[in-house]
């Protein structure tokens, strides 16, 4: 059985039917056509598929699609504007902080949800929010000075 679902992602909206057992993350690769959010571990553990639901960090593969309906979902893509990469992601090609990218996506999106709530993050701060992402290339200084790199701007 489907049932419909009507959520934004990265400002288009998208009315669709959807079986329930669906995750955010099927939706928004299945059906939105969107491989910038990734499949890691599939039980919430790498963070390599979080993307902002309602401008809150989440891992698209723990929240079922249907939860997201009527709501407004951010994922990499949806940084670009105008064809020109965020901030975020000049810093951390800057910086050196992409190794193999897998983690990217995520970590890029738990980045944007920290500076949008606190602009100035210490280094502590940064670490927190990062938590829920892993890189296994453990890449993980260079993305905290990527992410100190822009504290304040």
């Amino acid at each position: 059985m489907r049932y419909p679902l009507k959520l934004k992602v990265n400002g288009e909206v998208y009315e669709l039917e959807v079986p329930a057992n669906w995750t955010l993350l099927d939706v928004i690769r299945e059906k939105c056509g969107l491989t910038g959010t990734k499949q890691g571990c599939g039980n919430g553990e790498c963070g390599a598929c979080t993307v902002l639901l309602d401008e809150e960090p989440v891992n698209a593969c723990l929240v079922l699609a249907l939860q997201a309906n009527g709501k407004n979902v951010l994922t990499v893509e949806g940084l670009s504007k105008d064809g020109a990469i965020d901030p975020i992601q000049e810093a951390f090609i800057t910086h050196g902080a992409i190794q193999c990218g897998f983690c990217t996506p995520g970590m890029v999106l738990s980045v944007k949800a920290l500076l949008d709530r606190n602009p100035k993050p210490k280094e502590l701060e940064i670490r927190e929010a990062l938590a829920g992402n892993f890189c296994r290339c453990t890449g993980y200084q260079k993305i905290v000075e990527a992410v100190q790199s822009l504290a304040g701007k």
